[in-house]
């Protein structure tokens, strides 16, 4: 890898082509394939502006799905093999595409540093063999796919059931492993047996003879206990996880899966003192099942097993922090690169309301259908126009792509709990229950603030590239991280990765938490709000004294208990950090002290 960070999945639309335009830069990034009309749009759209032949392959051809998600990957790979051609053809001057490759890598970096000197040498010779030999080591940045397992919608046509190999996750996997891509596929939102068992299918998953594979499988976890789970389950696969890529629960964009009560801190020390042990553990059953299988390999095979983390990460320092400390691969930066057009899809007027924005505009929501958190923003035209429709007593979506259908409370073929559909057969099903009107509300309220996520994820892409269609929804929705509130104007490409680098700083003068501070304060309010939903709930359960209903109760106090225990074991964690001179100097300032004290304090008035 050229670089120490990668840029992660943004939405559906927001990082969909992002590979067109920072892979020829050594840049790895990472395009969503949960929506194929998205993929064949954009394959569309990119054919067309290449001068390349571009036929459609229509919804109701078989295997649609996963023949869609193949032709814009396979796209996405000859155009970018063709990048890096004409790149190797260019001069070292100043302002070429060529000369900016060298010049966005790290200081610290071997190739910078024979760039540097190859600078320095009159026209020669000399000069030209150096020249020679850099551009032999240019190489792309990775096209790497993501799915999230969650994402699973069974497909039926005419009412008939397709199948459990054209399940939306497992359609979307086929699609990239019979694409051209030599890279990854970051599984993400936990364990799905279906489609861990269906990777076992595919060679390309598998070690060649040289020990080297052609597609790669990456683990977004949130802690180190999902992390081994999970490997276990596809080590006695024969299938090997070559990163371990680690994401904060709170501190990141899209949806948040929130651990319970655990510390980005002490997960990343956790993987520092267990990754050797790790390894071994893992190695062990995958080379048995490899043997197994006919696979053997030299005695002395060891196949790469990274571990990378994401989530809040805001400055140059916090960034060689983390990775020197934790003995970190590489980091990603995220939510940042949507303030950067030469990286991102951000339709115009979205770009101008996210750098404007405070603090208090982004929030963790219940947004998603899925029924897990999501992080969202106030000022996106999608919330305006959710609030809209309630006001005009048309609460809910048209629900038209259908990827997150997954209710079937009212009908026999799952819907989707945004639509408009559901939301108002389930508000008639409130109103029946003669529930008191200040409950009614709360009710209606949680089954309202969902919102359509397949269109809105998109209409920014589809914004910026000219291609939305007539009457085409235009509300944007978009999920970043609550670290983008500190950065407050779009940026060029080179300003910001400048900024991860520390070659400039883009929040001189900004009063910004650090990384590990933030996070614990989303927790803490996260804890915070749960724990007033839930004497909320128990005011509205006065009549009711069932067993059940007790049980569930004293459940949800136990997990309270566990969540604000493993928050002070964190805070202990980090108040050892503070007595550690050496540390306190690379991480921590008096300001960040004192945001830590009140976080305690915040906590301590809990009263758990």
């Amino acid at each position: 890898m050229q670089h120490t960070f990668h840029i992660p999945v943004l939405g559906l639309g927001y990082s969909i082509d992002t590979p067109l335009k920072v892979a020829r830069y050594g840049i790895s990034s990472v395009v969503s394939i949960v929506d194929d009309e998205l993929t064949e749009r954009m394959r569309k759209y990119h054919a067309q502006l290449n001068g390349e032949t571009y036929d459609l392959i229509a919804k109701d051809v078989p295997d649609s799905r996963s023949l869609r998600i193949t032709e814009y990957l396979n796209l996405l790979h000859r155009l970018i093999n063709k990048q890096m051609a004409e790149l190797k053809t260019q001069d070292f001057e100043d302002h070429s595409e060529l000369n900016n490759y060298f010049e966005l890598l790290p200081e610290n970096s071997i190739l910078k540093s024979k760039f540097r000197d190859m600078q320095q040498l009159a026209q020669g010779d000399q000069k030209q063999q150096l020249q020679n030999e850099l551009k032999e080591h240019i190489v792309p940045g990775n096209i790497d796919v993501n799915i999230m397992s969650k994402v699973d919608k069974a497909n039926y046509q005419n009412g008939t059931y397709l199948g459990e190999q054209n399940t939306d996750a497992l359609a979307a996997l086929r699609g990239f492993a019979k694409s051209t891509l030599t890279s990854s596929v970051i599984v993400s939102a936990g364990l799905n047996q279906r489609l861990y068992a269906y990777m076992e299918t595919f060679s390309d998953f598998f070690p060649n003879a040289d020990g080297l594979f052609t597609k790669q499988i990456i683990l977004k976890v949130s802690d180190y206990r999902s992390a081994i789970i999970q490997a276990k389950v596809l080590a006695k696969k024969g299938l090997w996880v070559s990163e371990f890529r680690i994401e904060s629960g709170l501190n990141c964009g899209g949806h948040a899966f929130a651990t319970d009560g655990l510390l980005i801190g002490p997960i990343l020390q956790e993987f520092k003192e267990n990754r050797t042990e790790l390894f071994t553990e893992l190695f062990e059953i995958y080379l048995d099942v490899l043997k197994m299988k006919g696979m053997d390999h030299d005695k002395n095979w060891k196949p790469q097993q990274r571990v990378t983390y994401q989530g809040g990460i805001g400055t140059a320092q916090e960034h060689q922090f983390l990775i020197n400390h934790y003995h970190l691969d590489a980091a990603g930066w995220g939510s940042p690169f949507l303030l950067v057009p030469e990286a991102t899809n951000v339709d115009k007027q979205t770009l101008i309301d996210l750098a404007s924005a405070s603090e208090s505009d982004f929030y963790l929501s219940s947004a998603s259908p899925l029924g897990v958190p999501f992080n969202n923003f106030r000022k996106s035209s999608a919330e305006t126009q959710r609030i809209e429709r309630i006001a005009k007593g048309r609460p809910g979506s048209p629900c038209t792509k259908k990827y997150l259908c997954s209710n079937i409370e009212f009908t026999a073929e799952p819907i989707c709990t945004a639509s408009r559909q559901y939301q108002r057969l389930k508000i008639e099903q409130l109103k029946n229950l003669n529930l008191q009107p200040d409950v009614l509300k709360k009710k209606t309220d949680l089954i309202t603030e969902k919102t359509c996520l397949c269109e809105g994820l998109c209409a920014s892409n589809y914004l910026k590239s000219g291609i939305l269609k007539q009457k085409e929804n235009k509300a944007v929705s978009i999920c970043p991280g609550p670290n983008i509130a500190y950065f407050s104007r779009q940026y060029s490409l080179a300003e910001m990765i400048g900024h991860i680098y520390g070659r400039n700083n883009l929040l001189n003068g900004i009063n910004r938490p650090n990384v590990f501070i933030k996070e614990l304060g989303l927790y803490v309010d996260y804890l915070k709000k749960e724990v007033e939903n839930f004497f909320s709930d128990l005011d509205l359960q006065l009549d009711d004294y069932s067993a059940q209903l007790q049980a569930s109760n004293a459940k949800r106090t136990k997990y309270f208990a566990k969540f604000c225990s493993q928050l002070m074991e964190g805070i202990g964690y980090y108040n050892k950090m503070l007595g550690m001179p050496d540390l306190k100097r690379k991480l921590w300032d008096g300001d960040q002290v004192k945001k830590l004290d009140e976080i305690i304090d915040k906590l301590v008035l809990l009263k758990i």
